[in-house]
């Protein structure tokens, strides 16, 4: 079965590949209309934006052949659209710029390009467009080498937060344990409340990004003078196992204890597995247990609470 699921997620991923390799038209002989093959633009578009690279370099990070990529810079070298010089200090490095003429032949090429995206995108409403976007920072952060994602940060709520914290609470619970609408519905009445009722010295709700793409929500409510409760933990499954949701818990906790809160409290369910390790680990104590009907699902219902 795991090999049968990672052959369906192979294909998809093959498929994905050429729809959108022949969506931004880069199988064309020449890229954009261009004189240019798809790995002689790309050299091009790294020799505009590099101060003055290392062939070596270009090798390493655009994963070209050294022979292929020595083919390129010759012919650029021949049409006089590169050049290669040696700093004083080492004579055996050969750093590469592009000449007046280079950039001239590139400027006409990156313009053709962002106006190419700038027409796909425009085909979707805004809101579309900033999912594409997102969906394709999650691939860079997901496959991208570990040392260049981007940091993690929390943040408080803004405008756009409610309803992304609704819908993803909605889609996750139902795809990973079944839940139906009415647990959507829910979601939607306590943020709705805590906007509509908020108190920012004793409340919050923190959202986790990268890159401006969120990964994860908390909230810490007003239950009473004494007690806040936490509620609507959320993390995204592409982010788990980075200890973001340990550091959602951990925020609202510290900032429960500056807003002079005795207790925390929460209720949750036996079957979210990752988040009771994340409450336990945090200090808080199953204080009780109650089976119940809901979200169309029979749950067991945990209270928890830690004293501050």
């Amino acid at each position: 079965m795991v090999n049968a699921g990672l052959d369906e997620r192979v294909a998809a991923m093959r498929r994905f590949n050429r729809f959108y390799t022949q969506k931004i038209g880069v199988l064309q002989e020449g890229l954009l209309d261009s004189e240019f093959s798809l790995a002689e633009a790309r050299v091009l578009y790294e020799l505009a934006h590099r101060p003055q690279p290392i062939a070596r370099e270009l090798e390493r990070d655009l994963r070209l052949d050294p022979g292929y990529l020595s083919r390129i810079l010759r012919s650029f070298q021949r049409r006089g659209l590169v050049e290669r010089t040696a700093p004083p200090t080492d004579r055996r490095r050969r750093h590469l710029c592009l000449t007046p003429a280079g950039r001239a032949a590139f400027a006409p090429l990156d313009a053709r390009s962002r106006a190419e995206i700038g027409a796909l995108l425009a085909t979707l409403p805004e809101a579309e467009q900033n999912r594409a976007v997102a969906a394709m920072h999650a691939i860079e952060r997901l496959l991208g080498p570990a040392a260049a994602r981007a940091e993690i940060v929390l943040r408080p709520h803004r405008p756009g937060d409610i309803g992304w914290v609704t819908s993803r609470h909605g889609a996750l619970y139902a795809e990973e344990y079944g839940f139906d609408a009415t647990f959507e519905a829910l979601v939607a009445e306590i943020a709705a409340a805590f906007i509509n009722n908020f108190d920012p010295a004793r409340e919050r709700c923190c959202i986790a990004e990268q890159s401006g793409v969120p990964l994860g929500s908390v909230f810490l409510v007003r239950q009473s003078d004494e007690i806040g409760k936490l509620r609507l933990l959320l993390v995204e499954p592409s982010a788990r196992g980075l200890g973001v949701g340990r550091r959602l818990v951990a925020e609202c906790i510290d900032f429960a204890r500056a807003a002079g809160y005795r207790r925390v409290e929460l209720w949750t369910q036996s079957i979210l597995i990752a988040a009771r390790k994340i409450y336990a680990g945090a200090g808080f104590r199953l204080t009780k247990e109650e089976p119940h009907h809901s979200f169309g699902q029979d749950l067991v219902g945990e209270h928890w609470a830690l004293c501050l």
